[in-house]
């Protein structure tokens, strides 16, 4: 079992590619995540061209793109086609540059689920053509992992489609740690690392271990695991906090103390 180091380039907003690259070689990551989004460099309206090339940039610095961070929402109201469309994209953005997974977000109706299901498993054929995971976070409308799971399980292919673990969602909606790795078992694909404290009615990041996020807890439930532990570190929601790369140090301290390698 082993883990490796990645961060979100949602920590450094608006950040380029050399400086990204330049973060990850710096503190010993083997990935980074990228955002994908107009305000950055990797964008759906990017050229296949442009999108290999930031992929062959990644590997010349002897990382890997552990995963698209998009924007999907696969439990959203409307039209199926629309959302199945947007994942097509994603997915072959990912293909273009060489990620190994793309994260979406439920995003929807708690009791969207088979909708999501018929969604996912529509773009299946394609993931597994283009050698690409599709992530499910536990985040808004399904924070914890028992209901981000049902949005996978039935599909019985955990190497196509899991559940990104976000560290702070199903802790903060009461899920205890110990339930959400046992829930998840092998649909675990990756995991988020971030720490908190609540602050002015609202969760703040803080520096791994400094806040009230038991992750401690959560390393010690993960030496079982394989896969990317990345940081991500939400510096563009709050721009009042820490630059990344005063953040990654103490991260890949972190990292470095729990990695089961």
């Amino acid at each position: 079992m082993s883990w490796r180091f990645a961060f979100s380039t949602l920590g450094c907003p608006g950040a380029s590619l050399e400086d990204v690259l330049g973060l990850a070689v710096e503190n010993d990551a083997q990935g980074v995540e990228l955002r994908v989004h107009e305000e950055e460099f990797l964008h759906l309206g990017v050229s296949e061209p442009e999108a290999a090339g930031i992929g062959e940039q990644v590997r010349a610095a002897g990382l890997v793109i552990s995963a698209l961070a998009g924007y999907v929402q696969v439990c959203r109201p409307g039209e199926d086609a629309r959302v199945v469309e947007e994942l097509r994209a994603m997915i072959r953005l990912a293909e273009v540059t060489g990620a190994e997974a793309v994260r979406v977000f439920p995003g929807g109706e708690d009791e969207a689920d088979a909708g999501a299901q018929d969604r996912i498993a529509a773009v299946l054929p394609q993931l597994r053509a283009a050698g690409v995971r599709l992530l499910v976070e536990t985040h808004d409308s399904h924070p914890t992992g028992r209901q981000t799971l049902r949005l996978v399980q039935e599909l019985r292919e955990p190497q196509l489609a899991a559940v990104l673990w976000d560290g702070l969602h199903p802790w903060r909606s009461g899920e205890d740690p110990e339930e959400t790795r046992e829930l998840l078992g092998d649909h675990l694909a990756y995991f988020q690392v971030k720490d908190a404290v609540w602050r002015d009615g609202a969760w703040v990041p803080v520096v791994v271990g400094e806040g009230q996020v038991p992750v401690q807890q959560q390393a010690r439930l993960l030496q079982d695991f394989t896969g990317w532990v990345s940081l991500e570190w939400e510096r563009r929601w709050h721009p009042q906090i820490a630059p990344l790369a005063e953040a990654l140090p103490p991260a890949a301290s972190w990292f470095r103390r729990w990695n089961p390698a």
